[in-house]
């Protein structure tokens, strides 16, 4: 999802204006029934999820060594959270920002055939991520992966799965508006755009303001093409790291990238929110493109890139639905930290409360560093 975060202004966290000074009810006061609806959430669209896409939950490792290259490099930028074992001074581990290279590994590793594939119950560490109403340092998510044969690189089969899990995710919004009450808002269909087109059509605006044109009109888009640069050297359209998803293969359509973003409408909100990013994986062809267009050649002798292009790694598909974030938009949440136990600006917390919007487990005490800003 394009930056909303407007880093010069020390209070740029906040929710929109229209959310505050009495504009905006929590669906919930209860904290339990809260949590009890959260848990709803997340074991509903990780059921639809394993049945629409054919998946297989599998544990996660919280930490990977540095050395092995099995950390998701996101952007190429972010710093990782890491430590090193007492015992074994020099090692240095790592939590990772997400499982985009693991799962493809696992998917070897159990030996998983294809047209199936695995999800896990990813929980990790964003040290250099926005901290704001809809993004956290604390990142869960369902991460999936799935084997694909290598005639499906193309874009219909993109189609064609996000179609799938676009399917979990309002089968799980008609559930939990039913059990709770609350007005359903999703499309039973999801509009495809490529980013490509949308420059295009829209040449000034933004990449959030596309994004918004876009999920205004159609309520829920996939977004094809993250990642890569326009002629002029800025960015197409997001950031992607070279090594998991493919953004340079050309389509039929004359764009480039086999990947995209879930987006929907927020109606509380009244912007573009993502959901999902996704997208079919690097074959070693396309690997070694990328990483030579990120200046990054280098990776070639990490441990998880060898395995790759000696082909020990199957071709696949993947991508990440964010937990908390499905929650704060399914129970109409103005703030992820009213879903999840997080940390963020205590000026922030501590004018939320005020509005009666509380974070979870925030702004609780005094004496806590975490409740006030002094």
């Amino acid at each position: 999802m394009a930056c909303t975060l407007d880093r010069t202004n020390p209070l740029g966290g906040l929710p929109p204006k229209h959310c505050l000074n009495g504009g905006y009810k929590p669906v919930f006061t209860d904290r339990l029934l809260l949590e009890e609806a959260l848990q709803f959430c997340k074991t509903s669209l990780e059921d639809n999820l394993k049945h629409n896409v054919n998946l297989v939950r599998v544990s996660a490792p919280l930490f990977v060594t540095r050395a092995s290259g099995f950390n998701d490099n996101l952007n190429g930028t972010e710093r990782p959270a890491t430590f090193e074992p007492r015992d074994f001074p020099g090692v240095h581990l790592e939590v990772p920002f997400s499982l985009a290279k693991w799962k493809r590994w696992a998917l070897h590793y159990y030996k998983v055939e294809a047209g199936k594939g695995i999800v896990t119950d990813f929980r990790g560490l964003r040290c250099d991520d926005d901290v704001d109403y809809t993004h956290s340092l604390y990142v869960d998510q369902f991460d999936w992966e799935k084997h694909i044969a290598p005639a499906d690189r193309n874009v219909e089969y993109l189609k064609t799965t996000v179609t799938a899990i676009y399917k979990a995710l309002y089968d799980t919004e008609q559930a939990v508006c039913k059990k709770y009450g609350i007005e359903p808002y999703l499309p039973e269909e999801i509009t495809f755009a490529t980013s490509d087109d949308m420059i295009k059509e829209h040449p000034h605006a933004t990449p959030k303001g596309r994004e918004n044109i876009l999920c205004e009109k159609y309520k829920a888009v996939f977004f094809i093409g993250i990642g890569g640069m326009k002629e002029d050297g800025s960015l197409r359209h997001d950031g992607r790291a070279p090594d998991y998803d493919d953004w340079i293969t050309e389509r039929a359509d004359g764009g480039f990238g086999l990947n995209g973003d879930l987006l929907v409408w927020n109606p509380v909100l009244k912007q573009s929110f993502e959901l999902s990013s996704m997208g079919i994986r690097v074959n070693p062809e396309v690997l070694l493109k990328q990483l030579d267009l990120c200046h990054v050649p280098e990776r070639k002798s990490f441990v998880w890139h060898k395995m790759l292009l000696d082909g020990t790694l199957p071709q696949t598909i993947g991508g990440g639905i964010g937990q908390s974030r499905t929650c704060q938009f399914l129970l109409r949440a103005c703030h992820i930290g009213e879903v999840q136990h997080g940390w963020y600006n205590p000026a922030e917390v501590e004018i939320l409360k005020k509005d009666g919007i509380n974070l979870l487990g925030l702004g609780e005490f005094d004496a806590d560093p975490l409740a006030k800003s002094a």
